[in-house]
């Protein structure tokens, strides 16, 4: 029998053993490689010889070397990786936006606090120098803390386009990086065999791309190559080509950025409502969403301010007699036109009522049916399109609109009515005799009164004081049940108006029983029936009239902001400062709060995921050392194989020899 099959059984034994110990080593010098997937040799039996003694074996044949690789744990744990770098990348920049919110002493609301309480000086001594210059360095705080909150709203707006920059940037390169990889995988695949570090290389560049945005991928069965999508099947790569991403500005606003794609058909953005996961969407969401929250936030508590304040500073009288000029200015509502209007069109904005503002932004576009100074608008982002007058919007929002030139079809507008008011908010009143501490209208009690009831407070509150009606008197009548006591008010024209008073109610405006002179009386002590307080207009400023300091003093309670029109047409109670300040306080502080678990729970459920790939895919190098031991046994076996062989051959060859 010849030596020669036994030679070949040794040789090959040694070789599958041989290349089991390099696979093995390949394994174990990988054990630490982020993506590396455990590889093995696949080893087969060829098929016997036959003799006439039956069918001997011819040793083992490396078919291959395969990885241990799950399609769909891969997926999940990129997935879920992309969650987490999403979820806390929101978690950062969400605590970044909680600083604009301090409490306490540095808050927004203690400033406007502040600037109230020095109206109470001015109460008491109104033609103080002194106190009304406290008054005006308040004013001036106050100003400075919303411009201050308006540059860091700017600076995080800049911020966050510029991490979009570098994002998009990795995101490119790690596209071109795929695409080549695929090219490789596609020409080393034509050999029948798959190129292990080559797939593992390429999964990795994918799990790294999931860091910045969710992908989708499919595989293409016939060269190898994987397509990766984004975007709700936007392609990414395919093959061995890569498209490219691009942070371009907002169509309406050039300091916000949107994303936008590039391919051989031109450059068109994306809907980043079907982008999800990554921190480059997280940064997307964040600035369209909570960032914009922010602004007109803040925004709607300087418009209430600045508009309020304004309002009551005009109702009353200065030192020299006059009507109060403002003391703080904020920009005009921003209504910006969409870049691809065809249109001639300008909307311009003013702001009604202040205290009806609300802290939202709005896509305007031309009604549909053509009606004269009416308009579709919608609230930005996802809000339904409905049709409205500008009476309608007056009545809702607290905002006129109107348009010169010509709004053609697809045309659109962003109308953002408090967005710029905290960045533009200023003291515009310098001089201290210009503060309105007084009233226009003065009360003097009967002196035959029975009562107690003197004049705790009077002032104008609203336009609808009409100077030419007074004087005035108000006369109490009978008193009701509940002990509230019955008035009428007088004016010069002979007409009047009657109502109820009961303590700590208001005399001359009480919408609710439906007495709006335009001014409030306020009273201490109680009044009898045939009790009369006479009133009247003042031109002349005397050192004790403090009625419309009173006014503002009164603001620190008085609910002038976030009002809303409600389905029975009256309006809602609104807020005062503080109110709107914390309420803003507690709405971003839930946002973070919420922000924390997410990211807490989607980093442990990536880790988990990538745990479960690993334990299928990665390397345990107590098997490999195990295995390590088996496949020596075995090469030292068949070496020992071949030693026996050419043991016999030159025992044969001795034999021969003779």
């Amino acid at each position: 029998m010849s030596t020669s099959p036994l030679l070949s059984l040794g040789m090959r034994a040694m070789f599958a053993n041989q290349a089991a110990l390099q696979t093995i080593g390949q394994n174990i010098a990988n054990a630490n490689t982020a993506g590396y997937s455990r590889q093995e040799v696949v080893l087969t039996t060829p098929e016997g010889q036959f003799t006439g003694a039956g069918y001997f074996g011819k040793g083992v044949n490396v078919q291959t070397v395969t990885r241990s690789h799950n399609e769909f744990l891969t997926r999940e744990a990129a997935a879920a990786k992309s969650q987490a770098f999403a979820d806390t990348t929101m978690q950062s920049q969400l605590a970044q936006l909680e600083k604009l919110f301090p409490t306490g002493a540095d808050g927004l609301g203690q400033s406007a606090n502040d600037f109230l309480n020095a109206l109470v000086d001015v109460a008491s001594r109104p033609s103080d120098p002194s106190a009304r210059q406290v008054v005006l360095g308040k004013a001036q705080a106050l100003a400075s803390r919303f411009q201050s909150a308006g540059q860091q709203l700017a600076d995080l707006q800049a911020g966050v386009v510029s991490d979009m920059n570098a994002d998009v940037k990795q995101v490119n390169e790690l596209a071109r990086q795929i695409a080549a990889a695929n090219d490789q995988i596609a020409r080393a695949s034509g050999n029948s065999h798959t190129p292990n570090d080559l797939l593992d290389k390429r999964d990795q560049l994918i799990s790294q791309l999931s860091q910045y945005v969710q992908v989708s991928t499919v595989p293409n069965a016939r060269d190898g190559t994987m397509g990766v999508f984004i975007g709700g099947g936007q392609v990414l790569v395919l093959g061995g080509q890569a498209q490219q991403l691009s942070v371009t500005p907002d169509p309406y606003d050039g300091a916000r950025a949107q994303l936008s794609i590039s391919d051989t058909s031109g450059t068109r953005a994306l809907d980043d409502s079907t982008l999800t996961g990554g921190s480059l969407t997280a940064l997307l969401r964040y600035q369209n969403t909570h960032l914009q929250d922010a602004r007109n936030l803040l925004g709607q508590m300087a418009t209430a301010v600045a508009t309020r304040v304004n309002e009551q500073q005009s109702l009353g009288l200065d030192l020299k007699a006059q009507a109060g000029g403002p003391l703080f200015t904020i920009a005009d509502p921003a209504v910006r036109p969409a870049s691809t209007n065809r249109g001639d069109a300008t909307v311009s904005a003013t702001v009604t009522d202040g205290a009806l503002v609300p802290a939202l932004s709005f896509t305007v576009t031309p009604d549909p049916t053509g009606t004269p100074d009416s308009y579709q608008i919608a609230v930005r982002p996802g809000g339904q399109p409905t049709i409205m007058s500008n009476d309608q919007i007056k009545a809702a929002y607290g905002i006129s609109l109107s348009t010169a030139g010509t709004m053609q079809p697809g045309d659109s507008f962003l109308l953002e009515p408090v967005a710029n008011a905290a960045a533009s908010f200023k003291r515009s009143l310098d001089d201290p005799a210009g503060l309105a501490a007084a009233s226009p209208i003065i009360a003097t009690t009967d002196v035959n009164n029975k009562g107690t009831a003197t004049v705790d407070a009077l002032y104008a509150v609203n336009d609808r004081f009409d100077k030419s009606k007074q004087p005035a008197t108000v006369q109490f009548g009978t008193v009701n049940p509940d002990n509230s006591i019955n008035y009428t008010i007088t004016l010069s024209d002979n007409t009047s108006v009657s109502g109820t008073w009961k303590a700590g109610g208001k005399i001359g405006n009480d919408p609710a029983a439906g007495v709006d002179l335009g001014f409030e009386l306020s009273l201490n002590g109680v009044p009898r029936e045939g009790d009369k307080i006479a009133l009247q207009v003042s031109d002349q400023v005397v050192s004790t009239n403090n009625g419309n300091a009173k006014a503002f003093v009164a603001m620190q309670s008085e609910p002038f902001l976030g009002k809303q029109l409600q389905a029975d047409g009256k309006l809602s109670r609104g807020q005062t400062v503080n109110e709107a300040y914390a309420s803003a306080i507690a709405d971003i502080g839930s946002r973070v709060q919420g922000a924390d678990y997410l990211a807490q729970v989607s980093t442990t459920v990536a880790s988990s995921a990538e745990q479960t790939r690993s334990s299928q895919a990665g390397v345990n190098l107590d098997e490999e050392a195990a295995k390590l031991m088996q496949f020596q046994q075995g090469y030292q076996a068949a070496a020992k194989m071949l030693q026996a062989a050419q043991s016999l051959f030159d025992q044969l060859l001795s034999v021969v020899g003779r």
